[in-house]
């Protein structure tokens, strides 16, 4: 195979990443194809990465994640700031701009002191990238200047044939992506999140190649980021292929168990999520309300899964998980489960607790959320899904926060086709949701053929597959 003997750089910086590349046949089926696989992530993690998922062929180094603050720290930081933020939302507008809009309001809202300006100048920015081809473009190739030799090193020690990040430049993977291609390698991007393509504007660096979940995340990179249709690879999610086969599930016994739940009652689930947007805890209320008070059509209990962004230092979002625990405390039938941290710079999103999130789905018999990726996970799982949208007046009620109400998130692009699916209903007050959760709990065949079309559109390959398809293609590649 041509491909053998050469070497593939893999940036793993998020825990997502970790899932996509690990815990898939990802990066096994490249080395069992004959290619050596530098893996790079969080520094504080190499070793645990190493002992965890380390096989012959594999080499974990850091992603030298202080030196990367510190360039974008000390090198024109402003100048570096609003130019990736302009970036990131300066798409075309021939695709659903929804949830790049509500990110620019954001920054504004947010904005203090001679912000304000720049902002707005951004905006104006913003409004030409936005209808010009060429400016996004010119807007790439300006920011190649920005390329510090932090990996100079690797380079010269494993002389990679390919480079391939979890996104295309929006974090700092950045700067390893522009100096991948200001040595002539071939580079390129993983699309390993459900709304990438949709919340993410264009790459950092001029890319070879990327790989996405569908046909319709292709359309979103060919008509909001400008991608090269033949450059742009559907290779499945491989991150969901473990759903397929199982290998997460824990017996349901042993489940209910952990969480000392009732296997005589119904299981409702809830996963939190848009907290950075908005407050969760209302939706979560009106759910434990429901069930303490046995005013579902069965006897039920409600189990609530904590956002990660619940753990960040951000007293908003801790004091909000800390009123969620006193409540499950204080109600009958209702718990609480918290995601769990790998460590280091990738926090809560780690991959650590998929079995939990497998049987918490696959045991759910209704599953609740904000319009989460869970929607396209729990589908998969065959389980019903009400998405819930009760906004809290004011929202965050903080000077200088952003909030957003759940009631008009709809159109953004996932959740709007979400919703043109059918593959779920939406609650937006206490009474919907109790008919909905009824609905479901008389008859949870419902909508079954549009969630198995929804998951079919939205992830193509439902069969375990994706991990080795995208193999195949990164291997092609060489």
């Amino acid at each position: 195979m041509s491909g053998a003997g050469k070497t593939v750089f893999i940036s793993a910086d998020h825990g997502l990443a970790i899932i996509y590349f690990l815990q898939s046949a990802v990066v096994s089926t490249l080395i069992e194809k004959g290619a050596r696989v530098v893996v790079l992530t969080d520094d504080g993690l190499v070793e645990q990465i190493k002992e965890r998922f380390g096989m012959p062929g594999m080499i974990v180094e850091g992603l030298r994640f202080k030196e990367c603050q510190k360039y974008a720290a000390e090198v024109k930081p402003s100048l570096q700031y609003w130019a990736n933020f302009i970036r990131r939302v300066g798409t075309s507008n021939r695709i659903n701009t929804e949830a790049m809009d509500s990110h620019i309001r954001q920054v504004e809202t947010e904005a203090i002191g001679t912000q304000r300006l720049k902002a707005l100048l951004a905006r104006l920015l913003i409004t030409l990238m936005r209808n010009s081809k060429a400016a996004r473009r010119a807007l790439v190739r300006w920011q190649m200047r920005f390329t510090p030799a932090i990996y100079a090193d690797l380079f010269e020690k494993y002389k990679p044939d390919l480079v391939v990040s979890a996104t295309y430049g929006w974090r700092n993977d950045r700067y390893l992506l522009r100096e991948a291609v200001q040595r002539g390698i071939k580079t390129g991007a993983v699309i390993v999140g459900w709304d990438n393509p949709s919340s993410y504007g264009i790459p950092a660096a001029p890319l070879d190649f990327v790989t996405c979940w569908s046909e319709i995340q292709k359309q979103e990179l060919v008509d909001g980021s400008d991608w090269d249709p033949e450059k742009v690879n559907i290779g499945g999610i491989p991150s969901y292929d473990g759903y397929f086969s199982k290998e997460w599930l824990i017996p349901r016994d042993e489940y209910f168990k952990m969480h000392n739940l009732d296997p005589r009652r119904k299981l409702i689930t809830y996963a939190s999520s848009f907290i950075t947007f908005a407050p969760n805890y209302l939706n979560i209320e009106a759910l434990a309300n429901l069930v303490a008070q046995d005013r579902l059509s069965e006897p039920s209990q409600l189990l609530i899964r904590l956002h990660p962004n619940h753990f960040m230092d951000e007293p908003l979002y801790a004091d909000e998980g800390s009123r969620v625990r006193a409540l499950a405390r204080s109600l009958p039938n209702v718990h609480v489960v918290e995601p769990v941290a790998l460590g280091g710079d990738l926090g809560y999103y780690s991959g650590e607790d998929m079995p939990e999130k497998t049987s918490m789905m696959a045991y759910s018999d209704v599953f609740t959320t904000v319009y989460s990726t869970m929607c396209v996970e729990t589908a998969i799982h065959e389980r019903p899904i009400v998405s819930v949208c009760i906004d809290t007046p004011g929202g965050w009620n903080k000077a200088h926060k952003f909030s957003l109400k759940l009631s008009k998130i709809g159109d953004w692009p996932t959740h709007q086709r979400f919703r043109q699916a059918g593959a779920g209903r939406v609650a937006l007050n206490a009474d919907q949701l109790q008919e909905h959760l009824n609905t479901y709990l008389s008859d949870p065949s419902l909508d079954a053929e549009k969630r198995s079309k929804f998951i079919a559109d939205e992830i193509t390959f439902t069969d375990g597959s994706a991990g080795t398809r995208t193999a195949d293609y990164l291997f092609s590649l060489l």
